[in-house]
């Protein structure tokens, strides 16, 4: 298994789309900002041709989709999986810089780098203080990690076919009292993630926060596990073997994303 590539996998398919989590979050500012805006913006690796992500905004809004448009309005392309990741990871130096197509086009980079500082909020480090800030973090968290869960199992990750291959439908939900929710759907080898409750089916696992700051201590890792349960900040309820295989595969998207 290519681990670079999967990292980098995640960041395109996992990370980027959550700029419409952004963008819908803080919809007066880029409602300004976007009035009337149409571009492709991409995202791809030279050393992966086939790997890419678009920003497509239409009349302001925006969409996202997979794959390479050649005929993009601006490209940053990466030279290599692993300085797209340690770009989108936060990390300094030329070498993770992208070159950028179409650079002449300033008035498209200067509507679309708001976003791309917005996404940082995915960054591990990146602790905000204000209420409101935590909020959104542990929704563009939660997001992530259940979308991110999909990935590795669509990316082929040995661990996670082997886990989902044999389960019935099975809904694993993570819910914040009075916050966000989201869901990872597991059936036959087959998985998708999505945002709020899900209605069909009741949770295998559901792990519960009472609140944001429980659900802000564990998700960025400032309560470890034994001490966030005997504290309140989270509560499991239904499998818990299952709950650990979960733990682990969300353990192991945060050590590769470092």
């Amino acid at each position: 298994m290519d681990v670079e590539k999967l990292k980098a996998t995640l960041y395109l398919q996992s990370a980027l789309p959550l700029a419409k989590v952004l963008r819908e979050e803080y919809a007066p500012l880029f409602d300004r900002l976007h009035y009337q805006f149409n571009a492709v913006v991409q995202f791809s690796i030279k050393e992966e041709p086939e790997m890419g992500t678009q920003l497509i905004f239409k009349n302001g809004l925006l969409d996202v989709a997979f794959g390479v448009d050649p005929n993009a309005t601006v490209t940053f392309d990466f030279p290599t999986k692993v300085a797209f990741s340690g770009f989108m990871g936060g990390k300094m130096g030329a070498q993770y810089l992208p070159k950028v197509k179409n650079l002449w086009r300033l008035d498209v980079i200067a509507r679309v780098l708001p976003i791309l500082l917005g996404l940082k909020i995915l960054d591990p480090g990146n602790i905000p203080t204000s209420p409101k800030k935590k909020a959104f973090k542990v929704k563009m968290v939660l997001f992530f990690i259940t979308n991110a869960l999909s990935r590795l199992n669509k990316s082929g990750l040995p661990e996670m076919n082997e886990w989902t291959k044999m389960q019935p439908e099975r809904i694993y939900q993570w819910t914040v009292k009075d916050g966000p929710a989201a869901y990872l759907r597991v059936k036959a080898g087959k998985t998708k993630s999505g945002h709020g409750v899900y209605q069909r089916r009741g949770p295998f696992v559901h792990m519960i926060f009472p609140d944001i700051e429980g659900a802000f201590k564990v998700l960025t890792n400032q309560a470890p596990l034994v001490e966030a349960v005997s504290k309140g900040f989270v509560k499991t309820e239904g499998s818990l073997e299952y709950s650990k295989d979960v733990g682990d595969f969300m353990q192991l998207i945060e050590s590769m994303l470092q």
